[in-house]
């Protein structure tokens, strides 16, 4: 088996280029720094184009946002700078890359916004983004969370096959937003989904009749049936963790990943990441069963602290890379007993690869 490639967004002014051997000279796998690319303040999220993954997009997630376009000739080359344009608003944290478009999430000021692309240059094909600024009507129960619009993700629709609808969780209003493509090429709101008072929607998957959202400001998995209807009835939440929240945290949930199953793994499992965990034993990773009411089946201890991001990648995703934004470094699990457990299988320090958030197999 070859070695993979996995980029590495951080809160650092670099994206890490790491080469993963699942098999290496020493009969281990390995998991090395191989070269780093010097993009700008703190490219957080990281997406390749779907039909050119040597183009990457990220977003400076900084005061004055910003979109970067980087190219890279070779897997294990240093990449290029190739654009760089206003994002629409502060701290963009999230993107999605559709053939001829970027669709941004700029957190801080709850702006979404658009911008034209091309595999060629000039790759970005305008200077200023067409954006939304999202809707806010009042402070929501956490106070220091939600006293504005935070869109934290952007999800095709997967019903939706001409991707013309997207799902927008919005942290500061306990909504996921509805958006759709008009005519004219721009997105407007045409409903939301409601959540619990507090929770703080950050990121969600879709499984067959089923949307899982997390919620990371009460550590919480959520359901509600799918295809939406607005003003849907959220059908359950579960608690992220075994036990209770210890007394004060700032525990917060991060990322929630389900991989579509498949020959090596036909039994579909929800992973969830949980950040600032106290123990010793670092941040932990949860796994669940699908269904309405998810069950916590697992949890894996990964001496980490403040795990942000994690990716599956390989064959049949039979790999998970997670990152420690606040320590421990970069480490690469493997998916054991059909996916009901992981295993820890490569590791690189925090020295080489410091404040990790984000990651794409490429």
């Amino acid at each position: 088996m070859a070695p993979l490639t996995i980029l590495v967004g951080s809160y650092t002014n670099a994206i890490y280029t790491l080469s993963f051997d699942p098999i290496s000279p020493t009969g281990s796998p390995s998991l090395t720094l191989v070269t780093t690319t010097n993009v700008g303040h703190h490219p957080s999220w990281i997406a390749a184009h779907p039909s050119d993954s040597s183009l990457i997009f990220t977003g400076l997630e900084q005061p004055e946002g910003k979109l970067v376009a980087v190219k890279y000739q070779d897997k294990l080359a240093t990449g290029v700078k190739v654009a760089e344009v206003d994002s629409g608003g502060r701290d963009p944290c999230t993107l999605l890359v559709t053939e001829d478009e970027v669709l941004i999430g700029n957190y801080s000021s709850g702006v979404f916004a658009t911008l034209p692309v091309s595999t060629s240059s000039p790759y970005v094909l305008a200077q200023e983004p067409w954006t939304l600024q999202m809707p806010f009507n009042q402070p929501g129960p956490n106070a220091s969370r939600q006293t504005s619009s935070h869109p934290h993700q952007i999800v095709h629709n997967p019903l939706n096959t001409n991707e013309k609808e997207i799902l927008l969780p919005d942290l500061g209003t306990d909504k996921t937003y509805r958006l759709t493509k008009g005519s004219d090429g721009k997105w407007a709101i045409t409903g939301s989904v409601q959540y619990e008072a507090g929770g703080g929607p950050r990121h969600l998957v879709i499984y067959e009749n089923t949307l899982y959202t997390l919620l990371e400001l009460k550590s919480r998995l959520a359901t509600h049936s799918f295809p939406l209807t607005n003003n849907a009835l959220q059908h359950n939440s579960a608690s992220t963790l075994s036990g209770p929240l210890p007394t004060p945290n700032n525990m917060l949930a991060a990322e929630i990943l389900l991989p579509a199953p498949n020959a090596s793994f036909p039994t579909p499992y929800i992973y969830v990441s949980n950040r600032n965990d106290p123990s010793p034993e670092g941040d932990t990773i949860a796994i669940f069963s699908t269904g309405k009411e998810p069950v916590l089946l697992a949890e894996v201890r990964t001496g980490l602290n403040h795990v942000r991001g994690m990716v599956f990648g390989g064959e049949n995703e039979k790999w998970l890379v997670v990152g420690g934004v606040e320590g421990g470094g970069v480490k690469v699990y493997e998916r054991v007993d059909g996916g009901k457990g992981l295993k820890q299988v490569a590791a690189i320090g925090e020295d080489e690869v410091p404040r990790p958030t984000g990651f794409l197999w490429v």
